[in-house]
């Protein structure tokens, strides 16, 4: 009688798909973490060398990152199955070091970005995620969609003529092969048909070759040749602290993203200084540092249905195989194949449900106008720090500005024992924003001697609302008017004891 050596994939949640041991106890999801690094590797090489290109260093700096970065990040990251290695983000940041002083101090920037990050990470910057509102969430993934199309156009510009018909071919398999079955990723699949069809038939189109030099030999331990001094630390403090914020909002971002997908949580905490801790082995063996990779990361969950660390840790492996050892065979990779697996990737990373005509229907105009911010942003600037940034305060303004007007002042006059009484009731969350306008709410002149401010259905956020409260009783004072301000919760309380009186009125 056979036994089984796992359980079926379909009887387990979620969270034990991502069991190592589990998975190398089962030969079928084994096969699967094995075949996604293997695809992964492949993507990476072009876009390492690509981002070497930019960051204006040797193409074997950004293949050796793409290594250290995705094995070390496979045992100290938070979030099983991401992707990191060398990104276009750090290297639009970093570039201008490398101009200016060269690959020692900007290997020394890497090396300090990684501390930083580390210092980040045991800080609890990861915690800051929570204030990323959803829309903004939305717009980052398909602004990353857009750019990564866009990242291919320069590859279908100015070829020959056949990289077409090869790159829908390889769109065709990628597409129908899932239909056919499973068993093999479909991208991988693509890949090795467009190669034989060049390499058989000897057509001229892009290599993978073509784009630069592969290494012929393993990464060394590599020491920063320079002066450990306070000079030094000023021309690297300003890019290392760039990359690090650059890294840790893309990689956070990114694991997000894949916990979405995977219907899994991450240690968001573990995986920003995991991040340190992998910038920080790559500046040392030469690279050029990095983050997380959406793209690399979606084939690798989405498109492959890779759960563990081992996908993670095998991309790196076979990359560095793949260009020491079999650099001849990946050099024949034809680029067409490569665009028409990332064309997919950003297909499918792209969040489609949220810009049909339905969706906007129902989605309240401000959520639109923060996904379209972020977007617009990150596409134009490249820069997903800054699209991301730039949606959270699109996001406030407009928060802050919706809340303004929900606060309400409700005026009641009553008499008893021959005493005439104005009541104001306050209702809503009183911030710099609501309560500006609180001072113009009460009838000065007209109010009766007494006055009652009833803040029971209210509270008091900050040092603006206290500062406005002082200046509607200040005003009631130069009246003559006695006020009474009742209903204070605790908190409220508390504060209006502390800095009443003390804030200057301003009116």
């Amino acid at each position: 009688m056979a036994v089984k050596t796992a359980q079926d994939s379909a009887s387990l949640t979620p969270e034990q798909l991502q069991s190592v041991r589990g998975t190398l106890r089962s030969p079928r999801r084994l096969k699967t973490e094995v075949l996604a690094g293997l695809v992964v590797a492949l993507a990476l090489i072009p876009e390492a060398i690509a981002f070497s290109i930019i960051a204006g260093v040797d193409p074997r700096i950004g293949l050796f990152a793409a290594f250290t970065m995705a094995v070390t990040i496979s045992f100290v990251g938070g979030r099983p199955a991401m992707i990191s290695a060398a990104t276009g983000a750090v290297a639009l940041v970093i570039a201008p070091l490398v101009k200016s002083h060269g690959i020692d101090y900007f290997i020394a920037a890497v090396i300090l970005a990684g501390i930083f990050q580390v210092i980040l990470g045991v800080s609890g910057v990861a915690k800051l995620m929570r204030f990323i509102p959803r829309s903004v969430m939305v717009g980052f993934v398909n602004a990353l969609a857009i750019l990564i199309f866009i990242s291919q156009v320069p590859e279908l510009l100015g070829v020959p003529w056949m990289v077409y018909p090869l790159a829908a071919v390889g769109l065709l398999i990628i597409f129908g092969l899932p239909r056919l079955t499973k068993a093999v990723p479909a991208p991988l699949v693509a890949i090795v048909v467009l190669t034989l069809i060049v390499v058989l038939t000897s057509i001229e189109v892009p290599t993978v070759g073509d784009k630069g030099e592969l290494p012929d030999s393993l990464p060394s331990l590599f020491i920063p040749n320079v002066p450990f001094s306070l000079e030094t630390l000023q021309v690297i403090f300003p890019f290392a602290l760039a990359v690090a914020f650059v890294g840790l909002l893309e990689s956070l971002m990114t694991a997000k993203l894949v916990d979405d997908v995977t219907d899994t949580r991450s240690n968001k905490t573990r995986e920003s200084w995991g991040q340190g801790v992998a910038n920080i082995v790559t500046g040392f063996f030469g690279g050029m540092g990095g983050c997380a990779m959406i793209g690399q990361t979606m084939i690798n969950v989405k498109v492959s249905g890779a759960r563990t660390r081992i996908s993670t840790f095998l991309a790196g492996v076979f990359l560095l195989i793949l260009v020491v050892a079999l650099g001849d065979v990946v050099s024949a990779i034809p680029m067409a194949a490569l665009v028409a697996v990332m064309i997919f990737v950003s297909i499918a990373t792209f969040d489609w449900h949220s810009i049909r005509p339905s969706t906007l229907k129902r989605m309240p105009k401000s959520e639109t106008i923060v996904m379209v911010a972020t977007v617009v942003v990150v596409v134009s600037t490249h820069n997903l720090a800054i699209g991301v940034g730039v949606g959270v305060l699109v996001a406030m303004v407009l928060f802050a500005q919706r809340v303004a007007h929900l606060v309400t002042v409700e005026r009641t006059m009553t008499t008893s024992d021959g005493q005439e009484t104005a009541t104001y009731v306050v209702d809503g969350e009183l911030f710099f924003a609501s309560s500006n306008d609180l001072y113009m709410q009460f009838e000065y002149a007209l109010d009766p001697a007494h006055v009652v401010i009833d803040m029971h259905a209210s509270h008091l956020w900050d040092a603006s609302t206290i500062a406005a409260l002082d200046a509607v009783t200040d005003k009631y004072h130069r009246h003559g008017t006695e006020v009474k301000i009742v209903g204070l919760n605790e908190a409220s309380a508390l504060m209006r004891e502390r800095l009443g009186g003390k804030l200057g009125v301003g009116h």
